[in-house]
């Protein structure tokens, strides 16, 4: 017989809310979040948010490769438009609504990503090529141009996204990208640089490879042979640029200070 003072055991009925509070409990306590518990095989994990946003985030990613690649049958002719990316989206086997989805910033997205493909799609091409054996300039030249050549049969949509890129209302993207483009052709060639010279670097290889993009869009020699030898000529102008500089300051380092100009002309020395 109980004591009158105890409480009996609950009811089964009851039993539930206990058993679903400790497994809520049990849940937490291996970081699973509220939605852990305890089922047939036993500890059921859930993803951690940041799994879940890394998955997104790829899951977005591979669904705006699937349409630049597609846009770019379409590109030709309707050029970098809605009705292009719509287009591309239909033939990929996707909605409509996969567009918004894809670029909520519109063609600007578009273009943007189509670039940031670009530079991918070349670090993934220059994987296993011997870089160690080749000299700065090689490896320079070697990147433009795999990245380039990977784009020959796609040459009008490049055109038609440099057009774009030259409005207005492209130019903070269109710069971010090619700052992009010409750090990853760096990177690639292993530069790790981190004084003043890791932005010169940039500037000039960014005058190279525009110029050399823009000779190559009309370039119709075989396997584009003069655009190679035009991007050749560019590079060895710009590795003659240290030497310059370094003509450059010693001419400067040879004048006297302007503290001591101005003390020369003050009494008319000079």
């Amino acid at each position: 017989m109980r004591s009158p003072g105890r409480r009996g055991l609950p009811h089964a009925h009851g039993r539930s809310e206990y058993v679903g509070i400790f497994r809520r409990a049990l849940g937490r306590s291996f970081g699973q979040g509220p939605r852990a518990g305890i089922g047939r095989r036993g500890l059921m994990p859930v993803p951690s948010q940041t799994a879940v946003y890394l998955q997104a985030q790829q899951d977005k990613l591979a669904l705006r490769d699937r349409l630049i690649w597609a846009a770019l049958a379409h590109v030709p002719f309707d050029g970098w438009s809605r009705k292009t990316l719509v287009a591309a989206a239909m033939s990929a086997g996707l909605d409509a609504d996969a567009v918004a989805r894809a670029f909520p910033g519109g063609i600007k997205d578009a273009i943007a990503h189509f670039m940031d493909l670009a530079d991918r799609t070349m670090q993934a091409d220059l994987k296993g090529l011997d870089f160690a054996a080749m000299k700065v300039r090689v490896r320079v030249a070697t990147a433009v141009r795999v990245r380039l050549e990977r784009w020959t049969p796609h040459r009008e949509a490049v055109r038609r996204a440099l057009a774009l890129s030259a409005m207005p209302r492209f130019a903070v993207g269109s710069l971010r990208g090619w700052y992009a483009t010409v750090d990853a052709i760096w990177r690639a060639a292993g530069d790790k640089s981190t004084d003043f010279n890791f932005y010169t670097k940039r500037g000039l290889l960014a005058a190279v490879y525009g110029t050399t993009v823009l000779f190559w869009l009309d370039d119709r020699s075989p396997d584009c042979a003069a655009t190679w030898a035009f991007l050749d000529r560019r590079i060895a102008e710009v590795m003659q640029y240290p030497q310059l500089r370094a003509r450059l300051a010693a001419r400067l380092n040879a004048l006297p200070s302007p503290r001591k100009l101005f003390g020369m002309l003050s009494r008319n020395i000079i």
